[in-house]
């Protein structure tokens, strides 16, 4: 039976701290080996290791990357935050339309994730940011063709 031992909000304020420190090993022991995961873009993942090779890809991409909550929300075993990511995106990152060669530019943009938490470990997570403000900060957004 799934048990929650450590209050969710600290768990959450942990992975946090570790993506913004880059921490690859806090992070990876902050997930659950049958973690599923999802983001726009269609991504649906399931497993630790796929998990945190998407994370890691993003911080890769943008090595001075930060989140910033701004507004958090516990139910139970579920943590909801309204965060900002901000970053210099100075490396390649892939996503489902394939690679973005690194840019230069900064982002900034609002994101949401809701994760759930069993037996202190992040076991379901839900992603949201607007992939159009994204690709429109980096500068790759698609311009609609013309009649």
């Amino acid at each position: 039976m799934p048990t929650i031992t450590t209050d969710p909000k600290v768990l959450a304020g942990k992975f946090n701290q570790a993506f913004n420190a880059h921490d690859e090993k806090t992070l990876s022991s902050l997930i659950a080996p049958n973690a599923t995961f999802t983001a726009p873009g269609d991504i649906r993942l399931e497993g630790k290791e796929a998990v945190v090779a998407y994370t890691y890809g993003w911080l890769k991409a943008f090595p001075d990357a930060k989140i910033n909550v701004k507004h958090e929300i516990v139910s139970g075993p579920w943590v909801v935050q309204e965060f900002i990511f901000e970053g210099t995106h100075t490396a390649p990152l892939t996503g489902p339309m394939g690679t973005i060669q690194a840019t230069n530019r900064k982002v900034a943009g609002r994101s949401v994730s809701i994760t759930r938490y069993e037996n202190d470990l992040g076991v379901e997570t839900r992603l949201y940011f607007d992939m159009v403000q994204l690709l429109s900060q980096l500068g790759v957004m698609p311009v609609p063709a013309k009649n």
